[in-house]
């Protein structure tokens, strides 16, 4: 097949060969399982390039990151919030999205505001990691939330710690008296 998709027909290696060095392109076998085996005449060096472009695009495309849950009571204790939050912060840190489930039970669904609370706690203390993706529902006996990783607010977060690590140094460098010889 000639580059402008033009059928050439059943040709021996080399005159083939030849037909494709007279236009300055390669000859490339594309299904040797064929019988004759299928070439094409084109720029094997574009080709390449392009075929790596698109599978560049398709895995820039497609979500690298599972998705994590963390379950939550609506009596959970301040510890255990702690806990649990620092977890959620980890996995949207590594580029997972996490769903935060508030488990109701017996009449715990009588004040679904309690889980509203927490889900609202959660999302202010990864806001520097992570942003709300689905906001809270109430399904069945649970309410769930999903979280995924925000690039630009991790980068800020960074930079702030960054800087506050800089004006510490400082600080230290003034407050350490240096002895003189």
């Amino acid at each position: 097949m000639a580059p402008d998709g033009e059928q050439i027909g059943i040709k021996p290696l080399p005159e083939a060969l030849t037909i494709a060095r007279s236009m300055g392109l390669d000859l490339v076998e594309v299904a040797p399982e064929a019988r004759p085996p299928v070439c094409r005449i084109m720029d094997y060096g574009k080709f390449k390039y392009e075929n790596a472009q698109r599978a560049k695009e398709s895995r820039r495309k497609s979500s690298h990151g599972s998705l994590k849950e963390m379950k939550y009571r609506p009596k959970i204790s301040i510890g255990d919030f702690n806990t649990k939050t620092r977890k959620v912060e980890k996995f949207l840190g590594q580029g997972n999205k996490v769903k935060i489930t508030i488990m109701f039970r017996g009449r715990e669904m009588a004040h679904p505001e309690r889980g509203m609370e927490i889900l609202d706690r959660v999302a202010d203390a990864v806001s520097h990691v992570g942003k709300v993706d689905q906001t809270p529902k109430l399904d069945g006996r649970n309410m769930t939330m999903v979280l995924s990783p925000d690039k630009r607010a991790q980068a800020a977060a960074s930079r702030r710690e960054r800087e506050n690590e800089s004006e510490n140094d400082g600080a230290r460098a003034e407050s350490t008296p240096t002895e003189t010889a």
